[in-house]
């Protein structure tokens, strides 16, 4: 069964970003343009099925805000796609690229589809029918997708080629997280579930602790969650529960990551899959780990199971996972949470770093991608542990704080036109 929730993800991202302002004395005005997107694209186009019939669909991207350079987000393809949703994710890209530094401005986009029930050949024609309506908005220098919940690198192939063909040349560099051969970069299908590692390892050695031996416990079993797990067990960690949509399984002596990795692309349903105790995708995030990554959808961690909560750290591999709410009672509780906006980075560093390899025709060994990955989020984690110390505030507090900043400094700085 999919994941649920009840908890508007615009109003939590809403509620942060306030809670940060305020700590900061913005403006009005300024609070006010911040709290609002750039511009947002609502499109209904139809898709020839299998079968022939038409099926009409509903797309959206939306820009934030591009006062530090072009948007950057992902496109999701997910029955639960609305305009709120897309907003907020494009707000949680705005301030994810500004806590590390990078160049970009936040966007998000997606259509409401269930990918399971599309055909083999559906999806093209659904994705190309859907770069054609947001051609107008989307481009190398202005606005740059790449994949989210429900896509992949074939999704922004088909992106990549049917902008190509409207322009009349090749654009390598107006979607990321390619396939390498056309023009992606090596390290990016794992470079989330990646970095997700790697901040979560700098956290606890923050902590006096290390990642050796730690257990761990991983709500969401996709790209993200399976790469972080893998991650997780090559630093020495023990992952003891994952789970997917249809519920997980907890080992307390925990799973062999090498049969995992091999075979994760044929699993299908976790549970039937993995020997160990049955649990639901509720009861992972209860259990007694030092370390949990919600890594499925938003609003899994609300004021109603915060207080159960066992694990020492969160680090938020999803976006958007913990509410308001619940950050409050964790932080009550001396649960360390590592915001999404941090945790989760890694993917759009290594989409700038592609990004940046596109433009120059000169692309990296996965050595390169990975160092340069690890020196961006150790400086981005160092800087938000500054502010937290400083301001005496949550991790998520300090990094919203950071990022708001550096977003209304480049607002002040270009001023407004005209």
């Amino acid at each position: 069964m999919a994941l649920k929730t009840k908890h508007s993800v615009l109003d939590v991202a809403l509620a942060q970003f306030d809670a940060a302002a305020g700590r900061l004395d913005l403006a009005d005005g300024m609070r006010e343009h911040l709290r609002a997107c750039k511009r947002e694209l609502v499109v209904h186009f139809p898709v020839r099925l299998d079968d022939g019939a038409v099926a009409t669909y509903t797309g959206i991207r939306v820009q934030h805000n591009v006062a530090r350079g072009p948007a950057k987000g992902g496109i999701r393809y997910s029955p639960m796609v609305d305009l709120d949703e897309v907003r907020a994710l494009a707000m949680l890209m705005t301030w994810k690229c500004a806590v590390v530094n990078l160049p970009f401005g936040g966007a998000k986009g997606g259509v409401e589809v269930e990918p399971r029930w599309l055909s083999v050949a559906e999806p093209e024609r659904l994705t190309r029918r859907f770069a054609t309506e947001i051609a107008i908005v989307i481009g190398s220098e202005n606005d740059i997708p790449a994949p989210d919940l429900g896509t992949d690198e074939h999704v922004m192939d088909w992106i990549m080629d049917t902008i190509s063909m409207h322009r009349g040349y090749s654009m390598p560099g107006v979607v990321t997280g390619k396939p390498v051969p056309i023009g992606g970069t090596l390290g990016r299908r794992e470079a989330t579930g990646r970095g997700v590692a790697v901040v979560a390892s700098s956290v606890l050695g923050a902590a006096g602790r290390s990642l050796e031996d730690a257990s761990v416990a991983i709500q969401g079993f996709g790209n993200v969650g399976a790469n972080a797990a893998r991650a997780f067990d090559a630093m020495g960690a023990q992952v003891v529960a994952i789970s997917d949509r249809s519920g997980g399984v907890y080992r307390p002596d925990g799973f062999d990551m090498a049969v995992i990795a091999d075979c994760r692309d044929e699993i299908a349903n976790c549970q039937e899959h993995f020997q160990g105790d049955r649990v639901t995708n509720a009861e992972l995030l209860e259990l007694p780990v030092d370390l949990l990554v919600p890594a499925a959808i938003e609003g899994q961690i609300t004021d109603e199971n915060a207080g159960r909560v066992k694990a020492r750290f969160v680090v938020e591999g999803a976006n958007g996972p913990t509410t308001d709410a619940a950050d409050a009672i964790l932080a009550d509780r001396g649960i360390t949470v590592v915001p999404d906006i941090l945790a989760n980075a890694g993917g759009v560093i290594v989409s700038y770093f592609e990004w940046v390899q596109d433009f120059s025709r000169y692309f990296w060994d996965l050595g390169e991608v990975n160092r340069n990955m690890d020196r961006v989020l150790g400086q981005a984690y160092a800087e938000v542990q500054a502010t937290a110390q400083r301001e005496r505030t949550t991790l998520r507090t300090a990094a919203l704080m950071l990022a708001v900043r550096r977003v209304t400094e480049a607002i002040t700085l270009r001023g407004f036109y005209p």
